[in-house]
């Protein structure tokens, strides 16, 4: 075998360990390099130190290194004969010595060893040329340094201590079970994972147990933390050579795949693993010998190419470097600037609200308080007090959120004030829902005093007041006092009230997104989890069709007003409703009319549902924007919401649905059940292609309204964007990519055409120029299979973007993030298939895809240092635990770069 024992627990000190940045003192080479020297040894001096000069014959071939040793150090000066990796080995014989009295015992043993250790490579080089590729330069050694990492945290002496606690414990009688290890090591989520390389630790040692001791387990934490590349490299083919051989058998491989693959959840390598064996055995094993050896493995390692592509160092390094230490926090001494800047900061982020809520709570307040002067200043508030005041403020700002509760919803009209006026300059659109939202705050706010006052304060004090005292009541209440508090109730104004408060209370519940979610459903007893999931919330907030009759009602039959035109919750009413109406009948006739015909149905991994349709006659729409889905074989009431997948210039119009809740579940079955295993070229797990003829299968009916407009449709305004999804959320931003690359590609041609033929009198082009000239998309996604989703976007834009206007970042969080031992065979595989075939192994796509999670500081700096001085479009959909960092990064950006970051994110 290529690697004696020595590795890992003796360590030999090479080139490596001045360039990195970890401190490591035992950094080992790839193997034992010993054996005799081949040459004489020849000295000559140079000022201070010694030159020395050492030949090693092979045969008719020569290679002759000189050395430079001085006081403290050793270094190479020239090598003559050799290939480049003959340079790299001989500069394994640099070193550097801390003290002067140490030079005695390095030009000793130690130096002479590795002269002999250099010696037996570079012999072992010249008769098999097989693994010629291996690079130690810099960057590789800076890799190997990051690489093959069991522990990335808490290395050292204070994880120990953890680990240490965990052992006490989960301890069964003074020792930790093998099932345990992973647990007690920090690798709890990669239990198999663990359990093999508890199983190499132990036979490293000679133990037959499934039980190992608190020394046991510290010679176990000492070698899985060892910073030394090779003592990582070694402990990792033990991992692979089980029966400790030396050697790698073709199914020693498969079981490494296959336990990689696991545990980064990556089911199709799982499926494939017999094809990459295969595949590594020819890249590792050419002379077909049926075995591979650590040599072999670690040229693999060091040669797979760095996947990350957002280094900004080799494109700007001196402007990525200004823009760090300009986005180093600094703490501002005086309170009161500080919180100056902080305040203009917060104004200058959300100015549009501010004006937007300001103006919204000017005018509650100012009717509640005009509500409030007039109740006092009547014959009821010597009976009722400041009871009735605050009941009618109340009411008073109700009727006026209640007529205004619907703008917000009505998407027909912010559609076309946002796509066909410049309001949107002033107005936020973008934060429809969530206005929407704080104004169902607002009514809560105001039901609370109303019928709090009501219920809690006047009518008790109305009840106990004396008949002198009622006289001027009369006119309100009738002749006769009332005689108990359920007068009050059974009375129009009364039940209406409660019928309403009751409506509402149900509707604002099913609303949060604990019910609407589903977060509350394994929680509550089986009777009520009818009343979770997206089906409760919406046939409960429909309950506003009654609401708002009661409401009209209950305003009109009041008790302390009479006459008809002083009844105002009508005339707060009358015209939000009307544009409501009309919107709801402008839906319904469109969605009437624009019938589709379903052309395509793929059913994906990650329980996605992709619907090809036709195109109605006359629909358009842009990138970004989203449709209502109606299915009347799930339900004939309930439309859905779902962005356009794909561009204005497709030939048919497309919708990703993944399923999530109770209707979109309910979709996949209806349209699971026409579907057929797809053939060998074609991807998703089932799918129809719907062509003519007797055999074609009878789908489910849809209806679609729309399009409708959202925050993303906006992308056309910036001279670059940064595009991210997270899951199902890329869909908005495949649009947007396809669409980019289109616009691209027809500007260019209407620039080469818009020179005017001499003579010819052709009219140049008027069309608007198209800004955005740079796209960065990243698609951040858990699972391998929903790469299936967008592959034939992917592969397309890969393909067809020869300007490299779309940078397409794919990354899958399943896998362990890069260096981590757990993903290093996977990095191999994906090295070894790109080379190969250009498809990545992961996405299935010619994209390769990143590990873990983005560094998202790292992607603005990135965008950034190429795009000084130019504004940037942020559109983000997916998950809101995101939203804060984004807004945050874009915000810190555009304060302390010349970039200009603006971020959208996408609601429905």
């Amino acid at each position: 075998m290529g690697v004696g024992s020595e590795i890992g627990s003796q360590g030999y000190q090479t080139d490596l360990e001045s360039e990195s940045d970890t401190g490591s003192t035992r950094i080992g080479l790839s193997g034992p390099l010993s054996g005799p020297l081949s040459g004489p040894l020849v000295t000559s001096t140079k000022k201070s130190g010694n030159r020395r000069s050492a030949r090693f014959k092979d045969g008719d071939d020569y290679v002759e290194i000189t050395l430079d040793v001085r006081e403290d150090s050793v270094s190479v000066q020239n090598v003559k004969g050799g290939d480049h990796e003959t340079a790299v080995l001989a500069s394994r014989l640099e070193t550097t010595t801390t003290t002067r009295t140490s030079l005695g015992s390095l030009l000793g043993s130690q130096f002479s060893m590795k002269i002999k250790q250099v010696s037996k490579e570079l012999k072992r080089m010249a008769s098999s040329n097989r693994f010629n590729r291996l690079d130690r330069t810099k960057s590789t050694a800076t890799r190997a340094l990051r690489g093959l990492q069991f522990i990335t945290e808490n290395v050292g002496t204070d994880g120990w201590a953890e680990v240490e606690s965990r052992f006490s414990e989960l301890q069964v009688d003074g020792s930790l079970p093998r099932s345990r290890f992973g647990k007690c090591i920090g690798m709890s989520e990669s239990d198999e994972f663990a359990g093999e390389l508890f199983d190499a630790l132990a036979r490293k040692r000679g133990i037959v147990s499934h039980l190992i001791t608190k020394a046991e387990l510290r010679e176990f934490w000492e070698q899985l933390t060892d910073q030394s590349f090779d003592a990582r490299l070694q402990t990792f083919f033990d991992m692979i050579d089980k029966n400790a051989d030396g050697r790698i058998a073709e199914e020693e491989v498969k079981e490494l795949i296959t336990l990689s693959a696991s545990a980064n959840k990556l089911s199709k390598i799982l499926e494939s693993a017999d094809e990459y064996t295969a595949m590594i055995m020819e890249e590792l094993d050419p002379d077909n010998l049926g075995y591979i050896e650590v040599h072999s493995l670690e040229t693999l390692l060091l040669q797979a190419p760095n996947q990350y592509s957002t280094n900004l160092g080799t494109q700007s390094r001196k402007l990525s470097q200004m823009l760090s230490q300009k986005l180093v926090q600094t703490q501002e001494p005086n309170p009161i600037k500080r919180y100056y800047r902080k305040a203009a900061y917060f104004l200058e982020d959300n100015w549009k609200r501010v004006w937007v809520l300001a103006l919204w709570i000017s005018i509650c307040a100012g009717l509640f308080t005009w509500k409030f002067i007039q109740y006092k200043n009547r014959e009821v508030f010597d009976i009722m007090g400041y009871c009735v005041t605050t009941a009618k403020g109340g009411a008073e700002t109700t009727k006026l959120n209640m007529a205004i509760i619907l703008l917000p919803v009505c998407r027909n009209t912010i559609t076309w004030l946002r796509s066909r006026t410049k309001l949107g300059l002033i107005v936020p659109f973008d934060d429809n829902i969530n206005f929407h939202k704080v104004i169902a705050l607002g009514i809560a706010i105001g039901v609370g005093l109303h019928a709090g006052a009501h219920l809690t304060c006047d009518f008790p004090r109305l009840l106990h007041v004396t008949d002198q005292q009622y006289e001027p009541m009369k006119p309100f209440f009738g002749a006769t006092r009332p005689p108990n508090y359920w007068w009050f109730v059974e009375g129009t104004e009364g039940w209406t009230g409660v019928v309403m408060l009751v409506l509402m209370i149900i509707a604002y519940v099913l609303a949060q997104p604990w019910f609407r979610r589903n977060k509350l459903k394994d929680k509550l007893p089986k009777p009520l989890k009818r009343l979770t999931g997206y089906n409760a919330f919406w046939y409960s907030h429909h309950l506003f069709f009654i609401v708002y009759v009661l409401f009209i009602v209950h305003g009109y039959f009041l008790y302390l007003q009479k006459t008809w035109y002083k009844k105002t919750t009508w005339m707060y009413l009358v015209l939000p409703l009307t544009l409501y109406a009309s919107e709801r009948l402008l839906s319904a006739f469109r969605s009437g009319y624009k019938t589709v015909k379903i052309l395509k149905v793929a059913v994906y991994p990650g329980n996605v549902l992709a619907l090809h349709m036709s195109k109605p006659q006359g629909f358009k729409y842009k990138s970004g924007q989203y449709i209502f889905v109606k299915c009347s074989a799930v339900s004939s009431l309930q439309w859905h919401p779902f962005s356009i997948t794909s561009a204005p210039g497709d030939d048919y119009l497309s919708v990703h649905i993944r399923t999530l809740g109770d209707w979109t579940s309910q979709l996949k079955s209806v349209f699971s059940q026409v579907c057929q295993p797809p053939s060998a070229d074609q991807s998703g797990l089932l799918r129809a292609d719907i062509n003519t003829g007797n055999n074609a299968p009878r789908l489910p009916r849809l209806l679609i309204d729309g399009p409708y407009g959202a925050p993303a449709q906006d992308y056309k305004e910036y001279d670059v964007l940064l595009l991210v999804g997270l899951g199902i959320g890329a869909t908005p931003l495949i649009s947007i990519v396809k669409d980019v690359l289109n616009n691209i590609k027809q500007q260019k041609d209407i620039e080469e055409g818009s020179v005017v033929q001499s003579g010819g009198g052709a009219k140049s082009n008027k069309k608007k120029p198209f800004a955005t000239k740079q796209a960065y998309f990243y698609w951040v996604t858990r699972e391998q299979g929903s790469f299936e989703w967008f592959r034939g976007v992917l592969n397309e834009v890969a393909e067809y973007d020869r300007d490299g206007v779309i940078e397409l970042h794919n990354y899958c969080t399943s896998v362990y993030e890069e260096g981590d031992a757990r993903s290093a065979l996977i990095a191999m595989l994906q090295s070894l298939q790109h080379a190969k075939y250009g498809v990545d192994i992961v996405s299935g796509t010619r994209v390769k895809t990143h590990f873990a999670r983005p560094n998202w500081r790292n992607v603005f700096k990135h965008v950034a240092v190429n795009h000084p001085d130019q504004r940037v479009g942020v559109f983000y959909c997916g998950a809101p635990g995101l939203t804060g960092e984004l807004r945050r990064l874009a915000r810190d950006f555009s304060r302390k770069t010349p970039t200009k970051f603006e971020f959208h994110k996408e609601n429905f």
